[in-house]
């Protein structure tokens, strides 16, 4: 609802005005009270009582001039309530609102096995990844682990180029001099060192990081149980 004047509302306030005008009109040149001049000091009784007739008069104009609009605003804010009246304000006029709502963030996943079991099986297939991993080395002179791990290398690194396109988190080489921004993520720059006071940060680069840019994985037969990494292998005689 908008406040809005009745249309006799500006008649009526016309009217007043012009009466309070017309009133002024007549008290300035009629001079019902008598006449307001005040001039030197007199000594005689008849000058005496003649100046304080004008004085009477002229304090008589000034109740007037003070009253006579105080009654007229009076009057007015009265019949205020009584001139106004309410308009309902259309789709069009109304001003729109805008509000915020609050920021709401993406519950965290839950972490999905069959991916990781699946890429798992991938480099087991290649490279023997798990078993390699599974295996106790102890016994092992480095000699003949260096000849394994070549083998798993070679195998590790084909499925990775094959199934995985990675990246480097940050730009550079290592020893390089970086800025850790501000508003950097946690999950992707690990702060290591003497860390103290508030980002931005300057420090030397010791690991670029790598981060997933695309992963592709074959899809999986129907049926197959995601969660065997490798099948068991039985030769039949």
């Amino acid at each position: 609802m908008r406040p809005k004047l009745k249309p006799f509302a500006f008649i009526l306030i016309i009217l007043l005005l012009g009466a309070l005008a017309a009133v002024n009109y007549y008290v300035l040149y009629a001079a019902p009270f008598g006449t307001c001049t005040v001039g030197a000091p007199v000594t005689d009784m008849p000058g005496m009582t003649r100046g304080l007739s004008e004085l009477s008069a002229c304090i008589n104009y000034g109740y007037y001039f003070l009253g006579a609009p105080l009654v007229a605003a009076l009057l007015l804010l009265l019949t205020l309530p009584k001139l106004v009246t309410g308009e309902e304000v259309t789709p069009e006029e109304q001003p729109t609102q805008v509000t915020t709502e609050p920021k709401k963030f993406a519950p965290p996943l839950k972490p999905t096995t069959d991916a990781a079991v699946q890429f798992l099986g991938l480099l087991q297939r290649e490279g023997r990844l798990v078993d390699f991993l599974r295996e106790d080395i102890q016994p092992y002179d480095d000699a003949q682990i260096g000849a394994a791990v070549r083998a798993i290398h070679e195998g590790c690194r084909q499925i990775l180029s094959d199934h995985m396109t990675l990246e480097p988190v940050l730009s550079g080489n290592e020893g390089d001099e970086v800025t850790v921004p501000a508003d950097f993520d946690p999950s992707a720059i690990r702060l290591t060192g003497n860390v103290s006071g508030n980002p931005p940060f300057r420090g030397t680069l010791r690991h670029a990081g790598w981060r997933a840019k695309q992963v592709k994985l074959p899809a999986q037969p129907a049926g197959q149980d995601t969660k065997v990494v490798a099948p068991a292998e039985v030769e039949i005689l």
